[in-house]
This record gives C-alpha cells, sequence and structure tokens, in this order.
C-alpha cells in the first residue's frame, strides 16, 4: 500500500487529542440562520431558519446518516459543521476542539482531516485537467511537494476504488457517473482523512451503481477506520449504510437513534411519513402514509410548538371525547383553511355564497360531534367559509381548537429507546403513543 500521508503529520496533529474514547465529531444545538433583508436599505426583515438546534455526535469508524426531504437543512448542517457556512450559533467539536476556534495549522489540519463527498460529481473536478491531478491536488495543498510520490498515491487509490491506475491521465467527461462518484470518493481520501461528509452520494446513480458505490464507501471506511456522514433524502441508502440516523425536519432534528430501531419502529410521525411514502413494488398496496397536507411550511416562518403539527396526523386532539378519525378531518379543515386551500366546487373567492352543509361535504366533516363546543367551532367555521369569510372561519376554528402541539414545543426524549420530540412521548402530557404498522 502506498503511503497516503506523511505519518509524521498525522501523529502531530493528533498530538494533545482527546481520549480516543470520545467522538470524533459533536454538534451541540448547532444554529444556522440567513437574514432576509429589504431590496434598498439591506434591513433585516426576517431570518431562514435553516438549521435551529440540532445536536448528535459520531464515533471514529461510525456511519451516521441525515435524513429528511428536501429544505429539512441536511446539506446546510454538513456545510456549517465543515465551515462552508458560518453558524449563527451552537457549537461543533472535532476531536474535542472547537472547530470556530481553530486557526493557522490546526485550522489547516482540520480541513485535511474533514472531507466533503460532493452530491455532483462533476462540481469536485475541473474539466481541463486529467483526473489524476485533479485527485492529487489535495496533497499539493497540504505541503506534499514532491510529485513522483503524488502520482504513487493517486494510482494506488484508483485501484482501490475500482479503476485503473491509468485512468489518471483521462478528462471528467470520459466516465460515467458512477466512475466519477469513485473518483470523487478517491479526491477524498487522498489526504487520509478521519471524517468524510457525503452529500447526496448516490442520487444521481442508478440501482446497481448505487449499491456499488455503497459498498465502496462501506469497505473503504471500516478498512482506514473512517468516520462518515451521510446526507441523504434516500431511506434505502441509510438503511444499507448507516449505524445509527437522524431524521430532521425544518432545521430540526426530530428523531434520533439506531439505524434498525428507527426504521422498524419509527416514533416520530414525520418519520413515518418518510417510510410510508416509499413506493411498493406491489400494485395492489395502498397504505401509502400522507400527511394533512402536503403544503411544507417555510423555514423563515415555522409553525409553533411542534413544526410537524400542521401535517401531522398524529396531532393530539384538544378532547379525548373525539374519535380519531373525525378529529384528523376536522384538523385537516383548519389547516387547509390556514393554507387557503379550498375545493374547487366552494370557489370562495367567486363571491358566490353556497350551502354550509356542502362546505361539510367537501372537507368530508364529521356530523353530531360530541364536545358541543368543538361542534359549534365547526358549524361556525363552516357557515363562515360558505359565506367566503375564511378568515372568521380561521379565528373560530383556532379559539376552540387549539392543541398542545402548537402551544409547547416538544422537548427530546428517549421514552421509546431512542430520541424523539413528540408530545406523543412527553409522560407530562395524557396522550398514548400509537403503535407502528409498518
Amino acid at each position: 500500500m502506498t503511503e497516503r500521508f506523511p505519518k509524521g503529520d498525522a501523529e502531530a496533529d493528533r498530538a494533545g487529542a482527546s481520549d480516543t474514547n470520545s467522538p470524533l465529531l459533536e454538534v451541540d444545538g448547532l444554529e444556522t440562520h440567513f437574514p432576509i433583508t429589504t431590496r434598498w436599505l439591506r434591513r433585516e426583515v426576517g431570518r431562514i431558519r435553516a438549521v435551529d438546534g440540532v445536536s448528535f455526535a459520531i464515533d471514529r469508524g461510525e456511519a451516521f446518516g441525515l435524513v429528511g426531504e428536501s429544505g429539512s437543512g441536511k446539506t446546510t448542517a454538513a456545510h456549517s459543521i465543515l465551515g462552508l457556512e458560518e453558524p449563527t450559533g451552537g457549537a461543533v467539536r472535532f476531536d474535542g476542539q472547537l472547530v470556530d476556534e481553530l486557526t493557522g495549522w490546526e485550522l489547516q489540519q482540520f480541513r485535511r482531516r474533514a472531507q466533503l463527498v460532493v452530491q455532483n460529481p462533476d462540481d469536485a473536478f475541473n474539466p481541463r485537467l486529467p483526473v489524476g491531478k485533479s485527485v492529487a491536488e489535495p496533497l499539493a495543498l497540504h505541503g506534499m511537494d514532491d510529485e513522483e510520490r503524488r502520482r504513487a498515491i493517486v494510482a494506488d487509490l484508483l485501484e482501490r476504488v475500482g479503476l485503473e491506475a491509468t485512468d489518471a491521465n483521462r478528462f471528467p467527461h470520459e466516465f460515467s457517473g458512477g466512475e466519477k462518484q469513485r473518483l470523487s470518493i478517491a479526491r477524498a481520501l487522498v489526504v487520509n482523512p478521519d471524517l468524510i461528509v457525503a452529500d447526496e452520494p448516490t442520487s444521481a446513480l442508478d440501482g446497481r451503481v448505487k449499491a456499488d458505490v455503497l459498498s465502496l464507501l462501506d469497505e473503504l471506511r471500516r478498512e482506514f477506520d473512517i468516520a462518515v456522514l451521510c446526507i441523504s433524502h434516500d431511506i434505502d441508502v441509510v438503511r444499507r449504510f448507516c449505524d445509527r440516523v437522524g431524521v430532521m425536519y425544518l432545521g430540526e432534528l426530530v428523531e434520533r437513534g439506531e439505524t434498525e430501531a428507527v426504521l422498524e419502529s419509527p416514533a416520530h410521525p414525520y418519520t413515518r411519513v418518510l417510510i410510508g411514502s416509499i413506493p411498493s413494488l406491489d400494485p395492489s398496496d395502498r397504505s401509502l402514509v400522507r400527511p394533512l397536507t402536503e403544503t411544507v411550511p417555510a423555514p423563515s416562518d415555522p409553525p409553533s410548538g411542534c413544526r410537524f403539527h400542521p401535517r401531522c396526523q398524529e396531532l393530539i386532539p384538544p378532547t379525548a371525547s373525539l374519535e380519531r378519525e373525525d378529529w384528523r378531518a376536522i384538523a385537516r379543515f383548519r389547516f387547509a383553511l390556514q393554507e387557503g386551500t379550498v375545493p374547487e366546487p366552494i370557489a370562495v373567492d367567486s363571491g358566490t355564497r353556497v350551502d354550509p352543509e356542502t362546505v361539510r361535504d367537501a372537507f368530508d366533516l364529521p356530523t353530531d360531534l360530541p364536545n358541543e363546543g368543538i361542534e359549534d367551532a365547526v358549524e361556525a367555521a363552516t357557515r363562515a367559509v360558505a359565506d367566503g369569510d375564511l378568515e372568521r372561519a380561521r379565528e373560530r376554528l383556532a379559539e376552540s381548537l387549539s392543541t398542545v402541539c402548537e402551544r409547547t414545543q416538544p422537548e427530546a426524549g428517549d421514552e421509546c429507546e431512542h430520541l424523539v420530540r413528540c408530545h406523543r412521548y412527553d409522560s407530562t402530557i395524557e396522550a398514548e403513543p400509537i403503535p407502528w404498522r409498518g
């Protein structure tokens, strides 16, 4: 095996480092907010809370996955950890040292020890340079002046990732997508890192190539004892590759634990939606899990309390007297009005008044509810919608249908054997966790 980086540098790099039993990477309450400013005076009028209080740790040699739909803050969290985005709060510790306090040589060593594999491998290579020079470039940047040694290291790594040593003389456009991703992995490995951040490493690949790349990453991780932070929206990638997983929604970590525990027995309703939305190969399967509403709130104006509550099928009712399906229909009605989503037969903006019963039918609302206060609120809201007054309908429903899920932010608890941020796992609230039927 060709020496990938000088041993002296690696030993000096670890001098004075923390106990090897401590996590390699610790993320504590990480926040990354982006200001929203006016066009002329650049006055701040709001903030995009892309990452908002995320905490997790990664051990040496461990694969940790961050999963969530687009816009959940996964990539911003990864870039903030690496210093590509400047965090606005929280702390990131690498081998016991605060990353934002690193300067000079220590900062250079952190940049060597923590490498990024980007989603699109074309972004990692100069189209005018042979790939061998691009893969060797980090070695030169970190002080390896011996060109012959750089070539030998690159040749060794190309073979390790399943390519030929002679491929170093070819240009990026001559490789397939899977081959370019292998080159991107080689470029990250060339400086002997301790942590690789893989941002959607297989999103642009077909099934067979995806499996090959994941197998390669796993093999290299185990061979070189490298920790991997895997960013993905693909549950299958996380299931096959990661030891532990964290689920992100609107900048927050809502569930975290061992991969098998989280994916086989998901506790948070959002995790259940992610897993339940995986397409089935069975054409008769109609078990697709859908949220109450399809609209994802903006990270510049996240909902109060639990951020998932406007979409949550397991929303805690204001009273235990409501049947589960009745409460879901009422909650769906309320949050649809908040979004301004009204079924076509009602046509509020046309100015034509409709019958309240038409409104009930359009939203599939229950009748003769056991709780008189809620029945009155629903009746008043349907009349307001029938009259075209959505604002009055929203106010009437908000007065009587307030839920703890929107009033209070849930604390992170571990009552279900792994961390989950949901009121149904709060012992101070009278709400039973609903069993998962995957």
